[in-house]
Protein backbone atom coordinates (compact mmCIF):
# COMPACT_ATOMS: atom_id res chain seq x y z
CA UNK A 1 0.00 0.00 0.00
CA UNK A 2 1.76 3.65 -0.75
CA UNK A 3 1.65 5.99 1.49
CA UNK A 4 -0.64 7.91 -0.72
CA UNK A 5 -1.65 9.20 -4.34
CA UNK A 6 -0.36 12.29 -5.98
CA UNK A 7 -3.34 13.59 -7.96
CA UNK A 8 -2.72 16.09 -11.04
CA UNK A 9 -5.32 17.35 -13.24
CA UNK A 10 -3.83 18.80 -16.49
CA UNK A 11 -6.02 21.21 -18.97
CA UNK A 12 -3.64 22.12 -21.73
CA UNK A 13 -0.56 21.63 -19.37
CA UNK A 14 1.98 20.37 -22.17
CA UNK A 15 4.27 23.11 -20.56
CA UNK A 16 4.93 22.51 -17.27
CA UNK A 17 3.45 18.77 -16.79
CA UNK A 18 7.17 17.32 -17.84
CA UNK A 19 9.24 19.46 -14.77
CA UNK A 20 6.18 18.64 -12.23
CA UNK A 21 6.15 14.50 -13.03
CA UNK A 22 9.93 14.61 -13.37
CA UNK A 23 10.43 16.09 -9.76
CA UNK A 24 8.38 13.50 -8.53
CA UNK A 25 9.68 10.45 -10.36
CA UNK A 26 11.88 9.55 -7.90
CA UNK A 27 8.90 9.31 -4.94
CA UNK A 28 8.15 5.54 -5.04
CA UNK A 29 6.25 5.08 -2.10
CA UNK A 30 3.62 7.68 -3.79
CA UNK A 31 1.11 6.42 -6.22
CA UNK A 32 1.04 8.80 -9.33
CA UNK A 33 -2.49 9.78 -11.27
CA UNK A 34 -3.09 12.32 -13.64
CA UNK A 35 -6.62 12.99 -14.67
CA UNK A 36 -6.21 15.11 -18.38
CA UNK A 37 -9.10 17.31 -19.11
CA UNK A 38 -9.40 16.68 -22.67
CA UNK A 39 -6.47 19.00 -23.38
CA UNK A 40 -5.75 19.69 -26.83
CA UNK A 41 -2.35 19.85 -27.08
CA UNK A 42 0.11 17.16 -26.31
CA UNK A 43 -0.31 16.93 -22.11
CA UNK A 44 -0.46 13.10 -22.02
CA UNK A 45 1.70 12.28 -24.24
CA UNK A 46 4.46 14.36 -22.50
CA UNK A 47 3.10 13.28 -19.16
CA UNK A 48 3.91 9.72 -20.23
CA UNK A 49 7.16 9.70 -21.90
CA UNK A 50 7.79 11.99 -18.80
CA UNK A 51 6.97 8.89 -16.29
CA UNK A 52 6.20 5.44 -17.68
CA UNK A 53 4.93 4.27 -14.24
CA UNK A 54 2.01 7.19 -14.26
CA UNK A 55 -1.49 6.08 -14.22
CA UNK A 56 -3.44 8.35 -16.58
CA UNK A 57 -7.30 9.10 -17.10
CA UNK A 58 -8.08 10.56 -20.30
CA UNK A 59 -11.54 12.18 -20.47
CA UNK A 60 -13.43 12.98 -23.63
CA UNK A 61 -14.63 16.08 -21.82
CA UNK A 62 -13.34 18.97 -19.67
CA UNK A 63 -15.57 17.96 -16.22
CA UNK A 64 -13.79 20.75 -14.22
CA UNK A 65 -11.03 20.71 -11.81
CA UNK A 66 -13.20 20.00 -8.62
CA UNK A 67 -14.73 16.78 -10.75
CA UNK A 68 -11.61 15.64 -11.96
CA UNK A 69 -10.10 15.79 -8.32
CA UNK A 70 -13.36 13.85 -7.38
CA UNK A 71 -12.66 10.98 -10.37
CA UNK A 72 -9.16 10.39 -9.18
CA UNK A 73 -10.21 9.90 -6.07
CA UNK A 74 -12.09 7.09 -6.38
CA UNK A 75 -9.23 4.66 -7.42
CA UNK A 76 -6.59 6.16 -5.66
CA UNK A 77 -4.64 4.79 -3.30
CA UNK A 78 -3.33 5.05 -0.08
CA UNK A 79 -4.18 7.74 3.51
CA UNK A 80 -3.32 10.77 2.08
CA UNK A 81 -4.56 12.63 -1.15
CA UNK A 82 -1.54 15.19 -2.88
CA UNK A 83 -3.27 17.51 -4.67
CA UNK A 84 -0.94 19.21 -7.08
CA UNK A 85 -1.22 21.36 -9.85
CA UNK A 86 1.06 20.83 -13.04
CA UNK A 87 2.80 23.85 -12.70
CA UNK A 88 3.90 23.20 -9.21
CA UNK A 89 7.62 21.97 -9.40
CA UNK A 90 8.30 19.69 -6.04
CA UNK A 91 11.48 19.97 -4.09
CA UNK A 92 13.41 17.14 -2.66
CA UNK A 93 11.55 16.06 0.22
CA UNK A 94 8.54 18.30 -0.10
CA UNK A 95 6.06 15.07 -0.16
CA UNK A 96 7.58 13.55 2.83
CA UNK A 97 7.15 16.79 4.86
CA UNK A 98 3.50 17.31 3.95
CA UNK A 99 3.22 14.10 4.75
CA UNK A 100 4.96 13.81 7.87
CA UNK A 101 3.28 17.08 8.87
CA UNK A 102 -0.12 15.59 8.53
CA UNK A 103 0.58 12.05 10.34
CA UNK A 104 1.82 14.18 13.28
CA UNK A 105 -0.44 16.44 14.53
CA UNK A 106 -3.54 14.88 13.47
CA UNK A 107 -4.80 17.68 10.87
CA UNK A 108 -7.54 17.53 8.07
CA UNK A 109 -5.07 18.78 5.92
CA UNK A 110 -1.55 20.98 4.79
CA UNK A 111 -0.23 22.99 2.37
CA UNK A 112 3.34 23.64 1.11
CA UNK A 113 5.25 26.68 0.42
CA UNK A 114 4.85 27.97 -2.61
CA UNK A 115 7.68 29.64 -4.61
CA UNK A 116 8.08 31.63 -7.65
CA UNK A 117 11.47 33.03 -9.49
CA UNK A 118 13.90 33.93 -7.38
CA UNK A 119 12.39 31.93 -4.78
CA UNK A 120 10.77 34.42 -2.97
CA UNK A 121 7.22 33.11 -1.15
CA UNK A 122 4.33 33.73 -3.54
CA UNK A 123 2.83 36.49 -1.28
CA UNK A 124 -0.88 36.66 -1.25
CA UNK A 125 -1.38 33.47 -2.90
CA UNK A 126 0.34 30.53 -0.61
CA UNK A 127 -1.70 31.00 1.93
CA UNK A 128 -5.24 33.14 2.70
CA UNK A 129 -7.90 33.86 4.85
CA UNK A 130 -12.22 32.85 3.77
CA UNK A 131 -13.59 35.57 2.17
CA UNK A 132 -15.63 37.96 4.15
CA UNK A 133 -17.98 40.59 2.95
CA UNK A 134 -15.33 43.20 3.18
CA UNK A 135 -12.39 41.69 1.39
CA UNK A 136 -14.44 40.54 -1.75
CA UNK A 137 -16.18 44.05 -1.63
CA UNK A 138 -12.45 45.72 -2.09
CA UNK A 139 -11.84 43.06 -4.91
CA UNK A 140 -14.41 44.04 -6.74
CA UNK A 141 -14.76 48.09 -6.11
CA UNK A 142 -10.69 48.05 -7.32
CA UNK A 143 -9.59 49.30 -3.59
CA UNK A 144 -6.91 46.39 -3.44
CA UNK A 145 -5.61 47.97 -7.09
CA UNK A 146 -6.26 52.07 -5.61
CA UNK A 147 -4.78 50.73 -2.02
CA UNK A 148 -3.42 47.35 -1.82
CA UNK A 149 -2.47 47.64 0.87
CA UNK A 150 -5.42 48.70 2.98
CA UNK A 151 -6.72 45.92 6.17
CA UNK A 152 -9.07 43.91 4.18
CA UNK A 153 -6.94 43.17 1.38
CA UNK A 154 -3.76 42.51 4.15
CA UNK A 155 -5.94 40.15 6.28
CA UNK A 156 -7.57 38.43 3.15
CA UNK A 157 -3.87 37.11 1.46
CA UNK A 158 -2.23 37.30 4.70
CA UNK A 159 0.49 40.26 4.07
CA UNK A 160 1.87 39.65 7.78
CA UNK A 161 2.54 35.80 7.60
CA UNK A 162 5.55 34.85 8.61
CA UNK A 163 6.57 32.29 5.98
CA UNK A 164 8.87 30.59 7.73
CA UNK A 165 7.15 28.94 10.53
CA UNK A 166 4.78 26.05 11.15
CA UNK A 167 1.11 27.08 11.53
CA UNK A 168 -2.18 26.86 11.49
CA UNK A 169 -3.94 28.64 8.73
CA UNK A 170 -7.36 29.27 7.25
CA UNK A 171 -6.71 28.22 2.94
CA UNK A 172 -4.14 27.05 1.45
CA UNK A 173 -3.16 27.70 -2.15
CA UNK A 174 -5.28 24.40 -3.64
CA UNK A 175 -2.12 24.20 -6.01
CA UNK A 176 -0.51 21.88 -3.40
CA UNK A 177 -2.64 20.07 -0.84
CA UNK A 178 -2.54 17.19 1.19
CA UNK A 179 -5.39 16.17 2.43
CA UNK A 180 -6.21 12.83 5.09
CA UNK A 181 -8.19 10.57 3.32
CA UNK A 182 -10.31 9.79 5.77
CA UNK A 183 -11.42 13.86 5.90
CA UNK A 184 -11.71 13.94 2.14
CA UNK A 185 -14.11 10.78 2.36
CA UNK A 186 -16.36 12.31 4.82
CA UNK A 187 -16.61 15.69 3.04
CA UNK A 188 -16.93 13.58 -0.26
CA UNK A 189 -14.20 15.52 -1.49
CA UNK A 190 -14.89 18.79 -3.65
CA UNK A 191 -17.88 20.47 -4.88
CA UNK A 192 -17.68 20.31 -8.61
CA UNK A 193 -20.67 22.30 -9.13
CA UNK A 194 -17.34 24.94 -8.91
CA UNK A 195 -17.21 24.53 -12.34
CA UNK A 196 -14.87 24.53 -13.99
CA UNK A 197 -12.32 26.51 -11.50
CA UNK A 198 -11.71 28.75 -9.16
CA UNK A 199 -13.26 29.36 -5.23
CA UNK A 200 -13.72 25.12 -5.26
CA UNK A 201 -10.57 24.81 -3.39
CA UNK A 202 -12.15 27.92 -1.12
CA UNK A 203 -15.20 26.07 -0.47
CA UNK A 204 -13.37 22.26 0.61
CA UNK A 205 -11.07 24.54 3.34
CA UNK A 206 -14.36 25.57 4.55
CA UNK A 207 -16.03 23.06 4.89
CA UNK A 208 -12.89 20.56 6.78
CA UNK A 209 -13.19 24.23 9.13
CA UNK A 210 -16.56 23.44 10.14
CA UNK A 211 -16.02 20.01 10.16
CA UNK A 212 -13.72 20.90 13.25
CA UNK A 213 -10.76 20.04 11.55
CA UNK A 214 -7.19 22.05 11.02
CA UNK A 215 -5.15 22.75 8.09
CA UNK A 216 -1.57 23.58 8.41
CA UNK A 217 1.17 25.13 6.66
CA UNK A 218 4.24 23.56 6.61
CA UNK A 219 7.06 25.85 5.35
CA UNK A 220 9.69 22.76 4.74
CA UNK A 221 7.64 21.60 2.21
CA UNK A 222 8.76 23.58 -0.72
CA UNK A 223 7.02 24.20 -4.44
CA UNK A 224 8.33 26.05 -7.60
CA UNK A 225 5.58 27.49 -9.12
CA UNK A 226 4.58 29.05 -12.34
CA UNK A 227 0.77 29.68 -11.81
CA UNK A 228 -2.11 30.51 -13.97
CA UNK A 229 -1.24 28.42 -16.73
CA UNK A 230 -4.52 26.92 -17.99
CA UNK A 231 -6.71 29.97 -16.58
CA UNK A 232 -4.48 32.53 -18.90
CA UNK A 233 -5.51 30.85 -21.84
CA UNK A 234 -9.33 31.17 -21.36
CA UNK A 235 -11.19 34.11 -23.72
CA UNK A 236 -12.37 37.08 -21.94
CA UNK A 237 -15.64 36.29 -21.42
CA UNK A 238 -15.19 32.99 -19.82
CA UNK A 239 -12.39 33.96 -17.53
CA UNK A 240 -14.92 36.90 -16.17
CA UNK A 241 -17.76 34.46 -16.14
CA UNK A 242 -15.89 31.66 -14.53
CA UNK A 243 -14.72 33.62 -11.57
CA UNK A 244 -17.34 36.05 -11.16
CA UNK A 245 -19.94 33.35 -10.94
CA UNK A 246 -17.99 30.78 -8.58
CA UNK A 247 -17.23 33.48 -6.23
CA UNK A 248 -21.07 34.33 -6.07
CA UNK A 249 -21.52 30.73 -5.65
CA UNK A 250 -19.60 30.71 -2.97
CA UNK A 251 -21.20 33.36 -0.93
CA UNK A 252 -24.45 32.09 -1.54
CA UNK A 253 -23.63 28.58 0.29
CA UNK A 254 -21.36 30.14 3.36
CA UNK A 255 -23.15 33.80 3.68
CA UNK A 256 -26.08 35.14 4.81
CA UNK A 257 -28.82 36.49 1.98
CA UNK A 258 -28.34 39.99 3.15
CA UNK A 259 -24.49 39.51 2.22
CA UNK A 260 -25.49 37.84 -1.22
CA UNK A 261 -27.14 40.46 -2.29
CA UNK A 262 -24.69 42.81 -0.84
CA UNK A 263 -21.94 41.46 -2.89
CA UNK A 264 -24.50 41.49 -6.09
CA UNK A 265 -24.59 45.13 -6.13
CA UNK A 266 -20.52 45.13 -5.14
CA UNK A 267 -20.57 43.28 -8.81
CA UNK A 268 -23.04 45.20 -10.98
CA UNK A 269 -21.00 49.06 -9.18
CA UNK A 270 -17.42 47.16 -9.97
CA UNK A 271 -18.18 46.08 -13.14
CA UNK A 272 -19.83 49.47 -14.26
CA UNK A 273 -16.37 51.06 -13.25
CA UNK A 274 -14.17 48.77 -14.93
CA UNK A 275 -16.61 49.47 -18.10
CA UNK A 276 -15.91 53.38 -17.89
CA UNK A 277 -12.45 52.77 -17.11
CA UNK A 278 -12.14 50.39 -20.46
CA UNK A 279 -13.69 53.32 -22.43
CA UNK A 280 -10.82 56.01 -21.00
CA UNK A 281 -8.16 53.45 -22.05
CA UNK A 282 -7.32 51.93 -18.66
CA UNK A 283 -7.58 48.44 -20.14
CA UNK A 284 -4.56 45.55 -20.64
CA UNK A 285 -2.37 46.53 -24.07
CA UNK A 286 -3.78 44.36 -26.65
CA UNK A 287 -7.10 43.45 -25.35
CA UNK A 288 -10.36 44.88 -27.87
CA UNK A 289 -11.80 47.11 -26.32
CA UNK A 290 -15.25 45.41 -27.02
CA UNK A 291 -14.23 42.10 -25.91
CA UNK A 292 -13.78 43.81 -22.53
CA UNK A 293 -17.29 45.46 -22.65
CA UNK A 294 -18.60 42.47 -23.78
CA UNK A 295 -16.88 40.10 -20.81
CA UNK A 296 -17.79 43.14 -18.17
CA UNK A 297 -21.86 43.26 -19.19
CA UNK A 298 -22.58 39.70 -19.08
CA UNK A 299 -20.81 39.20 -15.82
CA UNK A 300 -23.44 42.26 -14.43
CA UNK A 301 -26.34 40.84 -15.80
CA UNK A 302 -25.72 37.08 -15.14
CA UNK A 303 -24.61 37.39 -11.93
CA UNK A 304 -26.09 41.34 -10.78
CA UNK A 305 -29.31 41.11 -12.12
CA UNK A 306 -30.37 37.75 -13.00
CA UNK A 307 -32.50 36.22 -9.91
CA UNK A 308 -31.58 32.62 -10.81
CA UNK A 309 -30.15 30.25 -8.14
CA UNK A 310 -26.48 29.06 -8.64
CA UNK A 311 -27.04 26.18 -5.68
CA UNK A 312 -29.67 24.83 -8.15
CA UNK A 313 -26.99 23.73 -10.42
CA UNK A 314 -26.89 20.12 -11.53
CA UNK A 315 -23.51 18.31 -10.53
CA UNK A 316 -21.60 17.99 -13.60
CA UNK A 317 -22.67 14.81 -15.37
CA UNK A 318 -20.89 11.77 -15.84
CA UNK A 319 -18.02 11.78 -19.14
CA UNK A 320 -16.66 8.77 -20.78
CA UNK A 321 -12.65 8.46 -20.21
CA UNK A 322 -10.01 5.72 -20.34
CA UNK A 323 -7.38 4.65 -17.74
CA UNK A 324 -4.38 4.14 -19.61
Amino acid sequence: MPVGTVIIVSYNSAQHIESCLQAIADEDSWDILLVDNSSRDDSVQRARRALPRLQVIANTANRGFAGALNQAAAIAQGEIFLVLNPDAVATPGALAKLAETLRQNSVGAVGGLLVKEGNGPEEGFTVRRFPTLGSMLAELLLVNRIWPSNPWNRRYRCLNLDYSKLQEVEQPAGACLAVNRRIWDRLCGFDDRFFPVWFEDVDFCRRLHELGQKILYCPDAVFRHSGAHSVSRLPFKERQSFWYGNMLRYFRKHHAGWEVAIVRIGIVAGMTLRCALSLFGQRPTGRPLWEMLAGYGHVIWQYGFRTSNLNSRKKSPAVSSAVL
